[in-house]
């Protein structure tokens, strides 16, 4: 019985098997940690996709304001780029405080 199951492993197409099966899990460009790689690779690119999409969508709505108001363009250069009026003072609060919920 131990012979006939060793004469099963050392047959040569059962070697050439096991290894043709070792070269593709582990050697091939193809191979299945490779093709894990490039799922994982994909789903982080898709992300980041849909991430600058909605970023698109908000810039677009943004500069759909500016171009159209001149109320939104002085609420806009206040806000971010912190310009004042002629004898107008600005002062800066930052909240040093940590949020409790993160």
């Amino acid at each position: 019985m131990f012979t006939k199951i060793l004469r099963i492993i050392i047959n040569k197409y059962t070697i050439t098997l096991v290894a043709f099966g070792v070269w593709m899990v582990f050697f091939d460009s193809s191979s299945v940690l490779n093709r894990m790689r490039y799922r994982d690779k994909l789903n982080s690119l898709k992300q980041e996709k849909h991430f600058y999409l909605e970023e698109i969508k908000k810039d677009s709505i943004l500069s759909q304001k500016l171009l159209s108001d001149t109320s939104e363009i002085e609420k806009f250069a206040r806000e971010n780029y912190l310009m004042k009026k002629d004898k107008e003072d600005v002062f800066l609060v930052i909240d040093t405080t940590v949020d409790q919920h993160q």
